[in-house]
């Protein structure tokens, strides 16, 4: 079979990677749980200060109370675009150790996207502007739909270039119903729209729902309840114990958790290391599965390097095509501006002789982006 698939021109075989943060996490939960806490310690234990940013979307606030997190506020959508087109641009100098980026939270990365799918179907359609999701690019949920689009695109743009992520969200419980059976039951879920959330959640490696575990004993109150024959004693549930916990799998399908690992831990309690272990076992038994790859720890050696090679390949090619949009924009002033004057040579004058002095006969034929910022300059003193 190897030598088989070794002659394929397609066709290759997986190889686990062992680095947690190579997975797509998420972890909903309720509010003040413990999320963004999680989710900073994690980052800090696995990468360090220099290797995270959270990422403080909408009306999120949560970071306020977390003493020392790296965090950036993207109150919208414009502010989004311009984080992630600084990193993308400069990923090999200034976001050299950036190696994830937590996305606090998801319901409010969607909320900030709408406005923008809003004014991009009435930039592509004037004549029939709308002010509703629901009406974008023609309704029956295609704005919703490209709202989604456009976030995985620039989540995918990123991971190209290394950065991983690891998705925040809240949880509301809400009640079901079972496709075959028609038997209505609760489930612990995201509180936001399903259609964007599992637009995501099919996307994710790993998705661990924080909840309260409580245990509940029953105790009589030593009073009667009821009359005649129906008298009794009065019980009511006492809360024993409170754990914070995060589950991983749940049998019942009672939580809207989910994991590709096959032999992840059910549950956890909440705890940084605890969630850090639980993927990295999970990890270690999909390798083991491998009995013809090296050892955990070589391979994590020869898949750092490799990333490396990968990034650094990405990330160039990426701020390469940005540099020739870039030029092209330029350029298409310079010939706005050629044209304009093209019957006053002495307004012309400084320009030609810069271009030809950076070697372009022609100003429109300027194709390094410094020598076009130095002819822009020229036209727009």
């Amino acid at each position: 079979m190897d030598l088989i698939l070794a002659e394929r021109k397609f066709g290759k075989k997986n190889i686990i990677k062992v680095d947690p943060l190579a997975y797509n996490l998420g972890l909903i939960g309720e509010s003040g749980i413990g999320k963004t806490t999680l989710a900073k310690e994690v980052c800090e234990k696995l990468v360090g200060e220099d290797g995270y940013i959270i990422a403080n979307i909408g009306k999120e606030d949560g970071i306020d109370a977390i003493a020392g997190a790296i965090y950036e506020d993207i109150p919208e959508w414009d502010t989004f675009e311009e984080f992630t087109d600084d990193i993308i641009e400069n990923r090999l100098t200034d976001y050299k150790d950036l190696k994830v980026i937590v996305w606090d939270t998801l319901d409010q990365l969607f909320e900030i996207a709408e406005p923008e799918v809003i004014r991009m179907h009435n930039r592509e359609n004037p004549e029939k502007p709308v002010t509703s999701i629901k009406a974008a690019f023609g309704g029956y949920m295609a704005g919703e739909d490209k709202v989604a689009e456009i976030i995985l695109t620039r989540l995918w743009e990123l991971k190209k270039i290394g950065i991983s992520m690891f998705i925040i969200g809240h949880t509301k419980k809400r009640t079901m119903t079972d496709v075959v059976t028609g038997i209505e039951y609760d489930m612990l879920t995201t509180n936001m729209s399903h259609r964007y959330f599992n637009a995501l959640k099919t996307k994710l490696h790993v998705l661990g729902v924080a909840s309260i575990n409580r245990e509940i004993t029953q105790i009589k109150t030593g009073k009667k309840v009821g009359k005649g024959k129906d008298r009794k004693d009065e019980i009511k549930g006492s809360v024993e114990s409170e754990t914070r916990i995060i589950t991983f799998r749940d049998d019942n399908f009672n939580i809207d958790s989910k994991s590709r690992f096959s032999e992840i831990v059910d549950s956890i309690v909440l705890s940084p290391d605890e969630f850090i272990k639980a993927v990295e076992d999970a990890i270690k038994i999909e390798h083991e599965k491998q009995t013809d790859v090296k050892s955990i720890e070589d391979t994590k050696k020869e898949q750092e390097i490799e990333k490396e090679k990968t990034v650094e390949k990405n990330a160039s090619k990426k701020k390469a095509e940005i540099e020739l949009k870039e030029v092209e924009a330029i350029i298409l002033k310079i010939t706005s501006f050629v044209k304009t004057n093209k019957t006053n040579p002495d307004k012309l004058k400084p320009l030609l002789t810069e271009s030809k002095r950076l070697g372009y006969l022609n100003p429109t034929k300027v194709d390094k982006l410094i020598d076009a910022k130095t002819l822009l300059n020229l036209i727009e003193e």
